[in-house]
């Protein structure tokens, strides 16, 4: 059965549609707000429109959930790299080309499979994505931290939201970068002309990410970046941003790119609080065989060019 609300435009003049159905339908996430918005799943007086809109007093805002796709979360004997584990918390080296969580075109065979297979889960994210308290992309890998039960999942999400978490990735960009370091500080949420595509807007939610040069190449620069903020495709938007996209992403890297699996970004450092015993942990991860192998190719040609 299909779920509608109808709601009437009283305290929330003035406030954007998107905002205010937070406050409205707190069950539901701001980015499914906003997705049942651009899907044409949310009108006011009878038409669809933009999240930005600003809303007056006695509209009527319609929203229709869609229907959810039936995906049936089962355990999968599936391979995991498990960095560090405890009864609370575990983290996993992901590898590139696994999803995260089910969802609509990742039925199975994603990391949450794996997981249930191997353990118990937190239960606070919903029934597809328990215990993962934050993600990465289906073609990034490296460290992600997984909450065991609800006590622990609380804690780490309340260190993801206060910033308290460390999170270090490697990146290789196209292009050589001439400074040392820098901070790119810029708004990110979905493109207005490719809703699959995160870009930076000046509604968008905030977004930091710092990054210093760890090597330069011939046409190439290997970068370590820091989040502050965890946005969806942040470091991938961000160092477009500045003209240095990253070396074989299909989405934000140019057409003549170096091809691999992706894009060559892996999240090599992650460091946490424990949520139980209060003890600091920091993990790394070593770079997959197919990015260590590019980076040692891109020094000996840099070699080789620099001594002609």
């Amino acid at each position: 059965m299909v779920e509608s609300h109808t709601f009437k435009v009283s305290t929330e003049r003035g406030d954007r549609l998107d905002k205010a159905l937070t406050k409205l339908l707190p069950q539901a996430s701001r980015s499914q707000l906003q997705r049942w918005i651009e899907n044409g799943n949310v009108t006011v007086d009878g038409e669809v429109v933009k999240p930005r809109l600003k809303l007056k007093i006695g509209q009527v805002i319609q929203v229709t959930e869609p229907q959810p796709q039936k995906i049936d979360l089962a355990p999968e004997k599936i391979p995991l790299e498990i960095v560090y584990e405890d009864q609370d918390v575990v983290v996993v080296n992901k590898p590139q080309g696994m999803v995260v969580h089910p969802a609509a075109g990742h039925p199975n065979h994603t990391l949450v499979n794996a997981l249930l297979y191997h353990c118990p889960l937190s239960t606070i994210n919903g029934e597809l994505r328990p215990g993962i308290v934050h993600r990465i992309d289906k073609d990034t890998s490296g460290l992600l931290m997984v909450a065991k039960n609800d006590q622990a999942h609380q804690s780490l999400a309340t260190q993801l939201k206060v910033k308290t978490t460390a999170r270090e990735y490697l990146a290789l960009v196209h292009g050589v970068i001439k400074e040392g370091q820098g901070t790119i500080n810029a708004p990110l949420g979905r493109s207005p002309k490719d809703r699959k595509r995160q870009a930076i807007v000046a509604d968008g939610r905030p977004a930091v990410t710092h990054f210093r040069v760890v090597e330069r190449y011939n046409k190439y620069t290997l970068v370590a970046c820091r989040l502050e903020t965890g946005r969806t495709h942040q470091i991938r938007v961000h160092m477009k941003s500045i003209n240095h996209p990253l070396v074989g992403d299909p989405l934000y890297g140019p057409r003549k790119t170096i091809t691999g699996q992706g894009q060559f970004l892996h999240a090599r450092l992650l460091g946490f609080t424990h949520p139980i015993t209060g003890k600091r942990i920091t993990l790394t991860a070593p770079l997959p065989p197919i990015f260590r192998d590019l980076i040692v190719k891109l020094r000996r040609q840099s070699r080789i060019e620099a001594s002609e």
